[in-house]
């Protein structure tokens, strides 16, 4: 796999490409593509702003940006090392969603720098997908972005990963019987994507109170004198408000459900075994998850799923942020928000029917055709219901 990667990405000289529409071939052509009709265009949305959605390409054109500081499970190499991932995002982008992307590595790790450079060219597109960005940087950055700019901003760590284990769980805990309102909840790992899983689980109905986050040093609770950041703080106040403390392996016991976004192997059979009956584990480190399937199982665990191809259940974000940014653009939206991220999940959920649903099938398949329009239809009806679409 290594090498044919290698030789596929010399072969291709890139993911992406440029590929004009406007013909350009005779003398007429080229004066109404480019001078002197060309003016018109600009004159328009000289005084309106607004058409520049119309008369070009920033309606159906999304920023892919990263800093090179988090790519995939690889760390911090730098934005030029970001690229093929970037360049990938977009090829998922177009493939899934026909939404036309390009990707920019920003060679700066300074807030503002990355904020205002993005800020600085917004004008050009119709949405931002942050990638690949460390944490806790990336939540100041997403924040000090949707103050400024009047288009919609996603990191995709954070929420497209947030609405599949969203839209997972659902279905899991149709498969158990269990209601969302009811279950204990056990996240580990308190970074980005943990942050904006359970975020969006209480968004979705699941109570704090029932809810307990770890990190490297334990269950996370307001006050905790160590390995805290103002973002855990923000967390601690609607999570574990009995002030629980312990270990990963104390806060499972008499969990329903197990979500892991942190390190290979951090979960064994014996504290799966102390999880309640019927237990749900999505344990989604990868490459190597925080406990494989049949250990799991073995465990007692009634539905596992991770964020890898090769096992049933995958976890995988291509379901989700192709059709939120096509939602999102459909109906020009000015903020992608946490109704509108609900509504994808749910939609994703929708797609596996009550027939087909099981402890193995919870998710529908990445290339499953329907997912995309199911999912941009709910995200833009979403959008339209909470005041943000434009159009």
């Amino acid at each position: 796999m290594k090498r044919k990667a290698i030789e596929k990405h010399l072969e291709w000289g890139g993911k992406i490409e440029v590929i004009g529409k406007a013909p350009v071939g005779t003398s007429e052509e080229l004066s109404l593509a480019y001078t002197p009709g060309v003016a018109e265009p600009c004159l328009e949305i000289a005084e309106d702003v607004n058409k520049s959605y119309i008369y070009t390409r920033r309606h159906n054109l999304c920023l892919v940006v990263t800093d090179g500081s988090a790519v995939l499970g690889l760390g911090d190499i730098g934005p030029e090392a970001g690229m093929p991932v970037m360049e990938g995002k977009c090829a998922l982008f177009k493939a899934f969603g026909d939404v036309d992307a390009f990707p920019l590595c920003i060679k700066s790790q300074d807030v503002d720098v990355i904020v205002d450079t993005i800020y600085n060219i917004s004008g050009s597109f119709g949405g931002v997908n942050l990638e690949d960005i460390a944490a806790p940087r990336c939540f100041e950055i997403e924040t000090k972005l949707k103050e400024k700019c009047d288009i919609p901003i996603f990191h995709d760590d954070q929420h497209g990963t947030a609405v599949v284990t969203l839209a997972g769980l659902i279905n899991a805990l149709k498969v158990v019987k269990k209601d969302i309102s009811d279950v204990k909840i056990v996240m580990n790992g308190a970074g980005a994507a943990s942050i904006a899983i359970t975020k969006l689980l209480i968004s979705a109905g699941a109570k704090g109170e029932n809810v307990l986050v770890c990190d490297s040093r334990g269950i996370i609770y307001a006050g905790r004198p160590e390995g805290m950041n103002k973002y855990k703080d923000e967390l601690c106040e609607i999570i574990n408000l009995e002030h629980k403390s312990g270990t990963l392996t104390d806060a499972l016991v008499g969990a329903d459900v197990f979500v892991g976004v942190s390190a290979p192997g951090t979960v064994t059979t014996e504290m799966v075994a102390t999880m309640a009956d019927d237990a749900i584990v999505f344990a989604c480190a990868n490459p190597t998850p925080e406990i494989f399937p049949d250990e799991a199982k073995a465990g007692g665990a009634r539905v596992v799923a991770t964020g890898r191809s090769d096992f049933p259940n995958q976890i995988n974000n291509v379901l989700a942020f192709p059709g939120i940014f096509r939602g999102t653009f459909d109906v020009r939206a000015s903020d992608i928000n946490q109704e509108m991220n609900v509504a994808a999940a749910h939609a994703i959920a929708n797609i596996v029917s009550d027939a087909d649903l099981n402890e193995e099938n919870i998710m529908p398949h990445a290339f499953d055709e329907r997912v995309t329009p199911a999912v941009s239809e709910a995200v833009a009806a979403a959008a339209r219901k909470t005041g943000v679409a434009r159009i």
